[in-house]
């Protein structure tokens, strides 16, 4: 059954232990993510902005002609090096302001290092949690996440904050990693995840945290295909559709903030 997982390994999401982690692997986390998905990480990120693609007009969801002023920008949490919000900033050829937030301050100088190197002006980054955001509500047109809401220690904090400062009629989009099922792809995803991925990256990043053993229980461990659509429905998102990508590795979900009835 989707989302449900045989794994008894307990995972520590602990904030301090969180940030540690990803803090420590900053220096090898771009390579390791190109490489052990084999480069399909840019395709997914791709694929995202595809299909909630951003609104560069002036008239914003749930906003009247008259009333819009200025196009609402973007969030992406859980930014890590900021590869998605470059994905949205190309999407968008540079018209919609970008805000990406995380609070693994390492990933953000990485990020930031990005940012000059390509002379990007409309993204901008802040240390953040996910689970206590500073931005005032209805403020983004689009709140995205990408394979990082599996690592926020409350789920569903993570998500009610999302929509929170989501504009009523925006849109909210999760890319997570999941469990392919079929008896060839299944097995197969498995024994690379459990046993091939954990070694790899264990030798590239010389965690101390053991990240790369973290990683696949933590995806084993999390809500998947309609387990967590139905979470998403569970804090009032409409129209919740997921779309599994590359024989369901890695999955979007997407789901709208109910419009205002003012």
């Amino acid at each position: 059954m989707i989302g449900v997982s045989v794994s008894t390994v307990v995972l520590d999401k602990r904030e301090t232990q969180i940030r540690s982690m990803f803090n420590n692997i900053a220096p090898s986390y771009d390579l390791l993510n190109h490489l052990l998905s084999c480069n399909v990480d840019h395709y997914w990120r791709w694929q995202t902005t595809r299909m909630v693609p951003p609104v560069v007009a002036a008239t914003q969801p749930g906003r009247s002609r008259d009333s819009a002023r200025q196009i609402a920008p973007i969030l992406d949490l859980c930014t890590g090096t900021g590869d998605l919000a470059l994905a949205y900033h190309r999407a968008a050829k540079g018209l919609v302001p970008i805000v990406g937030a995380d609070f693994c301050h390492e990933m953000l100088v990485r990020a930031e290092a990005k940012v000059r190197r390509r002379k990007v002006e409309r993204i901008r980054f802040l240390e953040a949690d996910a689970q206590h955001l500073p931005f005032a509500s209805d403020m983004f047109q689009i709140t995205t996440v990408a394979f990082g809401l599996r690592n926020v220690t409350d789920t569903d904090k993570g998500i009610a904050e999302m929509v929170r400062v989501t504009q009523p009629g925006g849109r909210i989009a999760i890319l997570e990693f999941s469990q392919p099922r079929g008896w060839l792809m299944g097995p197969m995803y498995r024994f690379y995840f459990r046993h091939v991925l954990p070694r790899v990256g264990q030798m590239i990043s010389r965690s101390k945290d053991n990240a790369y053993r973290y990683l696949p229980e933590s995806v084993m461990q999390f809500p998947d295909g309609e387990a967590l659509a139905e979470r998403m429905r569970g804090h009032g998102l409409m129209d919740v559709t997921w779309h599994p990508m590359t024989f369901g590795i890695a999955t979007l979900y997407v789901g709208t903030k109910r419009a205002s009835s003012v």
